[in-house]
C-alpha cells in the first residue's frame, strides 16, 4: 500500500462530516499545521475533536473550531481559546474536559486494544458524575473508556515513505499515542528521508502505525505566549 501522498489535501480527502478526529500537539507545539489547514479547506462539518488543548482563537485546531466545523471537543484545557467559551455559551459547541493524563492513557489504550482503564484522576469531581467507580486496595478509581478516533493527524520532524517517524524534542508530546489510536493515522513531516534514511534506533514510531504520510511545507510554528527575559544592559 502506498502511504506517501503528494499533498495534505489528498491526505484528508476522506475525512467527511461527523468524523471523530484526533489532532496531536501540546498547545501549539508539534501540531500538524498542513493537515489542519487542509481540513479547514475541505470544510468537513459536525466533527468530534480530540486534542490536548483547543489551540488559540485563530491558530492550531482553533481554526477548525472558529470555522464552525466542530460540534464536540474532548480536551484537557480550553483556556487559550475564547471562541470555545463563546460557542459553548451559545450552545453551538459541547465539550468534555478530561485530565491530561487520562487523555493520554485513553489514546494509548485505544492503540493497544484495551477498552477501559481505571484511574484515581477525577474521583470525587464532576468528571465522575454518571461514570462507574470501583475500589481497589481501599482507594476509589474512575473507569474511563479508551479513545479510538476515526482519523489521527500527527506531525513529526523526520519520516520516510513507509511511515517511520522521528519526532523532535518536546514536539513529540501526544503525537505517538494519537497515531497509534487512530483507525486511520495521517502524518506530516518536515523532512522526508529515503527508506532506510532513519537509523532503526532513531525511529520513535514504527510505520505500522501510520497509514498516510505527506511532506509539510511553510511551517509557522506558532507560540501561544512568547515570554522572554528582559535584556540586560551592557
Amino acid at each position: 500500500m502506498k502511504k506517501l501522498l503528494e499533498t495534505a489535501d489528498a491526505a484528508v480527502a476522506d475525512i467527511n462530516d461527523g468524523a471523530v478526529v484526533a489532532v496531536a500537539g501540546f498547545g501549539l507545539c508539534g501540531i500538524p499545521e498542513n493537515l489542519i489547514d487542509a481540513l479547514v479547506r475541505k470544510g468537513s462539518k459536525h466533527l468530534t475533536l480530540i486534542s490536548n488543548t483547543c489551540g488559540t482563537d485563530n491558530q492550531g485546531v482553533g481554526l477548525l473550531i472558529a470555522n464552525g466545523q466542530v460540534d464536540h471537543v474532548i480536551a484537557s484545557y480550553v483556556g487559550e481559546n475564547a471562541v470555545v467559551e463563546r460557542m459553548a455559551a451559545e450552545g453551538t459547541l459541547t465539550y468534555d474536559l478530561m485530565p491530561q493524563g487520562s487523555i493520554a492513557e485513553a489514546l494509548r489504550c485505544g492503540g493497544m486494544g484495551i477498552p477501559v482503564f481505571f484511574t484515581p484522576a477525577g474521583v470525587g469531581t464532576v468528571r465522575a458524575e454518571g461514570r462507574e467507580t470501583r475500589t481497589f486496595d481501599g482507594r476509589d478509581y474512575l473507569m474511563e473508556k479508551a479513545l479510538k478516533p476515526d482519523f489521527s493527524l500527527v506531525k513529526a520532524y523526520r519520516g520516510d515513505p513507509t511511515g517511520n517517524l522521528r519526532f523532535r524534542y518536546t514536539a513529540r508530546n501526544f503525537n505517538p499515542c494519537m497515531a497509534m489510536a487512530g483507525k486511520v493515522s495521517i502524518a506530516e513531516v518536515e523532512i522526508m528521508e529515503a527508506v532506510g534514511g532513519i537509523e532503526p534506533d532513531d525511529i520513535h514510531l514504527a510505520g505500522i502505525y501510520v497509514d498516510r504520510i505527506v511532506l509539510g511545507t511553510e511551517y509557522r510554528k506558532p507560540i501561544e505566549r512568547l515570554t522572554t527575559r528582559p535584556r540586560q544592559a551592557c
